[in-house]
């Protein structure tokens, strides 16, 4: 009885192991698809990521839940949705969506330092979260933390005007989606 036990143990770990390394193969192949310069792939491509994210690698019921607590937030009911959230984390700490979820939520209250701490365990856990990585520059902003710099490059109608930005100008800024450290300057006021 004891060796069925263990083989049950190992097949379950084991097909575990397999699908998460299928969900990262997954990504991979999506996040170089991003890669490509194709306007018209990149809304799908986006969704397929989100798809992935939002479900989680082996428990339906953690997905239902996620999608509950989303519909919560989308509802304006804050609290019980990071509640939802909250308890995703206690029963998949390694869910990084749920930790994103919850950022959210937290954001949307003002409780901006929680929402950078759980920001920072989304990138932890996935580091090409663009989902994340957008909240952190939302917050950066609200906690007006703007020691952090950016390398931004000028726009390519500025240079063919020859439009020049002296230390001091003020200037507009597009982030990348991908790197929030990285930027183009998109006009100067």
């Amino acid at each position: 009885m004891k060796k069925i036990f263990i083989i049950i143990f190992i097949i379950i770990l084991s097909t575990t192991k397999l699908y998460s390394d299928e969900r990262d193969v997954q990504l991979n192949r999506l996040f170089n698809e991003l890669k490509i310069d194709n306007a018209a792939l990149v809304y799908g491509t986006e969704q397929k990521i989100w798809e992935i994210w939002t479900t989680h690698p082996t428990d339906l019921k953690l997905t239902n839940e996620l999608s509950k607590g989303t519909k919560l937030m989308q509802g304006n009911t804050l609290a019980e949705s990071i509640k939802v959230f909250s308890n995703l984390i206690d029963l998949d700490p390694s869910w990084a969506e749920a930790w994103n979820k919850r950022a959210t939520a937290l954001y949307l209250i003002g409780d901006y330092e929680g929402s950078q701490k759980d920001i920072d365990k989304v990138l932890e856990l996935e580091d090409r979260h663009f989902g994340a990585l957008a909240g952190q520059g939302l917050v950066n902003i609200k906690l007006e933390n703007f020691e952090n710099p950016v390398l931004a490059v000028i726009n390519g109608r500025m240079r063919k005007h020859n439009i020049k930005i002296l230390l001091g100008d003020a200037v507009e800024l597009e982030f990348s989606q991908y790197d929030l450290t990285r930027g183009r300057i998109t006009r100067r006021n």
